[in-house]
């Protein structure tokens, strides 16, 4: 789709630059009429878009002998035009390079010209020449934003990602053009080019399926844990990819095998307000989870006050994170917090970091964004010598922040 709407405007681009090489005949003056008859009968017939019909014309305009220079530089522009709109690619470059090489043009037809030979280079795919014209057009002073786009294309189809890159990075990057970026990471095989497009893609343009994209990349990332599934779950009910009645089941089980059945409550709830849950042939099984969680939730909250204090007296922090969570998914945000915080501080966990992800999650549960981007920025993985996915999982919060 991008080479076809590129291929567009370039056939726009041609037809431009028919008005420039057929205006010196406003003021040609010093143009005879045996020159200037067949001169203007091309340049009627270039504007009809009939480009080889107009070389016809030229032909007799260059039949007559003894040419002025200036007699001979307007057949030369009025060439370029009609190579121009016959989509005659080589003679448009030969006809245009030769104008620019006579040193009788400049200022903003000088540029056009350039552009001229830039979109004709890409037309015939030599995209390396097209890209050193096109870059040469904006050093000269072009400014068409097409000729951007180009440019971008012209990296994209030699395969030059990092040109592509290089080029997105400088400029306020649209969406078409950062799926060029992607893509082109993608043909490659560069995985963490990828990803980092990808990343860029949700950072700006944060629609559903580029989070699902980005959320399923993460998962496949070798050594990435399956004690994460929870926590990819709050990514996908997030980023709006939480759709089927299996997982709302699974991920309220999950979060109800990790102690937190306020969490899990609210999972349930939201399947059912979604009208995800509750009907078809696994309503009733559906119905007796969410009674189960029901009745856990009401026992934890019925023994919370002495679980607190066991959580204080406890060995290490672990239990303290738990019933922090709880507190949060209740609405009881800063009292969570704390306890969380000290679970945390007091140590003794077998997976500090998974904590401290924890921690972020819940603070942008409760609408604590900038200290839940504090807190997600410093999640390492666990293991040093092992990316397990808790960092990456970290970091995708860090992005949903903030788009």
């Amino acid at each position: 789709m991008m080479v076809r709407s590129l291929r567009s405007f370039a056939t726009a681009a041609f037809l431009a630059l028919v008005i420039v090489g057929t205006a010196p005949l406003a003021r040609a003056e010093g143009v005879r009429p045996e020159v200037g008859k067949p001169l203007q009968a091309a340049s009627a017939l270039i504007k009809q878009k009939k480009g080889r019909e107009a070389m016809a014309e030229i032909a007799k305009a260059e039949a007559v002998g003894n040419r002025t220079a200036y007699e001979n530089q307007v057949i030369a522009q009025m060439k370029a035009a009609a190579a121009s709109s016959a989509g005659d690619a080589d003679a448009t470059i030969k006809a245009n390079e030769a104008l620019l090489e006579s040193g009788k043009v400049s200022g903003r037809e000088s540029i056009t010209l350039v552009q001229s030979v830039a979109v004709a280079y890409y037309n015939k795919k030599d995209y390396a020449n097209a890209a050193k014209w096109t870059q040469r057009y904006f050093k000269e002073g072009g400014s068409d934003p097409a000729m951007r786009t180009m440019l971008l294309q012209s990296h994209y189809l030699q395969g030059d990602c990092a040109a592509v890159d290089r080029s997105v990075n400088e400029n306020k990057a649209s969406e078409t053009e950062l799926q060029m970026l992607q893509d082109c990471y993608r043909r490659k095989g560069d995985h963490a080019g990828y990803v980092k497009a990808m990343e860029a893609l949700v950072a700006n343009y944060p629609k559903k399926e580029y989070w699902t994209i980005l959320v399923t990349n993460v998962q496949k990332k070798p050594g990435f844990s399956d004690r994460l599934a929870a926590d990819v779950y709050r990514l996908k009910l997030a980023t709006g990819n939480l759709n089927s009645a299996a997982d709302y089941m699974e991920f309220a089980q999950l979060a109800l095998q990790q102690g937190v059945p306020a969490e899990a409550k609210e999972i349930m709830d939201k399947g059912y307000a979604t009208g995800v849950l509750g009907k078809g042939d696994e309503a009733a099984r559906q119905g007796r989870l969410r009674d189960l969680i029901n009745k856990a939730l009401a026992d934890s909250q019925a023994k919370r006050a002495q679980d607190e204090k066991d959580a204080v007296a406890a060995k290490d922090g672990g239990d303290l994170v738990k019933l922090g969570l709880n507190n949060v998914y209740e609405g009881k945000a800063d009292q969570g917090f704390r306890q969380i915080e000290q679970g945390i501080k007091k140590g003794g966990l077998k997976r500090p970091e998974d904590a401290k992800l924890r921690l972020g999650e819940a603070q942008l549960h409760a609408g604590r964004k900038e200290a839940a981007v504090r807190t997600l920025r410093e999640v390492k993985s666990n293991d040093p010598k092992v990316n397990d996915g808790t960092a990456d999982i970290a970091r995708l919060w860090v992005l949903y922040a903030r788009a």
